[in-house]
């Protein structure tokens, strides 16, 4: 797999899916214990799959943040900032800190370089980072424990020289959307003035069901992906997610895919999406050997992939959801 970043090309090596970041590892500001933070960051166990990755004990690699990511990742967050699902111990304050982080990381240059040292001196069967950069800084200060987590991307440049691409997203705790935006959308479909059976429809629709899941079935009585049909191992996957559709999208089959269990996670989690011209698009966030266990590889054509009237909608996910 290749990818451009900063108008650089690299070839995807392997990924190492989930750091998730510790309320141990956060600046003082976002704890929600006490302390005040430590800047080692836990990577994982010392075993062959993270010396395959990172290297040989004492490894120094070279890494990268990107503006944008940061950006999204702010946007993807403020939410938390701003209604804390988390007893924060300045939770009073993060509003104003999500303001102060957006305007620094608007500031900075489109590629964040900075290297991260293996601390060989921790005994033990973990493996830790630290950095004494700018961008290391500024992870520290960006994430939010728990909720938080790092992908990274290894990856080798046109002059055979590895990196370490690094990207934070946010999890709220098994879904991808906050607790708050979903408990608004449905008040303010409560609230409105639409006729009642709009309202029980449009919320139905939220989890894939009523009106709108019998009308997608109709149109795709098949995961297009494994080809099983039993219906009760269906989900009714939305392409541009329910919370930013407007309420005829909402309930659009159009808008829409069925798709088998794990299809649907990694689709709505945008690992996976689709080309006009049905062909798969895998997210370099997801390693080799997970897309590997699961039967699925770039570029794979999926024939029976219902495209038509939906091209606006896969448009949306490329450009919003698909994680690349």
């Amino acid at each position: 797999m290749d990818i451009f970043l900063a108008n650089e090309h690299f070839k995807v090596m392997d990924t190492k899916e989930k750091i998730t970041i510790a309320d141990s590892f956060v600046v003082r500001q976002n704890k929600i214990g006490g302390g005040n933070g430590e800047a080692k960051l836990y990577i994982g166990q010392n075993n062959n799959e993270i010396r395959d990755f990172f290297g040989n004990a004492g490894f120094v690699i070279h890494c990268f943040l990107m503006k944008t990511d940061l950006q999204k990742y702010l946007e993807e967050t403020k939410i938390e900032y701003l209604k804390p699902e988390q007893p924060y111990v300045n939770r009073d304050d993060l509003p104003h800190l999500w303001n102060l982080r957006k305007r620094k990381i608007d500031l900075l240059p489109d590629k964040i370089n900075f290297e991260v040292i293996e601390q060989t001196q921790i005994a033990g069967s973990r493996v830790y980072v630290n950095s004494n950069n700018q961008a290391y800084k500024i992870i520290r200060e960006l994430s939010l424990p728990n909720i938080t987590f790092i992908s990274v991307v290894k990856l080798l440049d046109d002059n055979n020289r590895l990196c370490y691409y690094f990207r934070l997203f946010a999890d709220y705790f098994g879904e991808a959307e906050h607790p708050y935006i979903i408990e608004k959308e449905k008040e303010e479909i409560t609230d409105s003035d639409a006729l009642e059976e709009e309202k029980r429809q449009l919320i139905k629709a939220r989890v894939g069901q009523g009106e709108y899941r019998a009308r997608l079935l109709a149109e795709c009585p098949f995961c297009p992906i494994t080809l099983v049909s039993d219906d009760r191992l269906l989900i009714a996957s939305h392409i541009k997610p329910w919370v930013t559709s407007n309420a005829s999208e909402k309930i659009d089959p159009k808008n829409g895919f069925m798709l088998t269990p794990t299809f649907d996670r990694l689709f709505d989690r945008g690992f996976l999406s689709f080309t006009n011209d049905k062909k798969t698009i895998l997210s370099p966030f997801l390693s080799n050997m997970t897309y590997s266990k699961l039967g699925i590889s770039n570029n794979r054509i999926i024939p029976h992939l219902p495209i038509e009237g939906r091209e606006e909608y896969l448009e949306y996910h490329r450009q919003n959801i698909l994680k690349i």
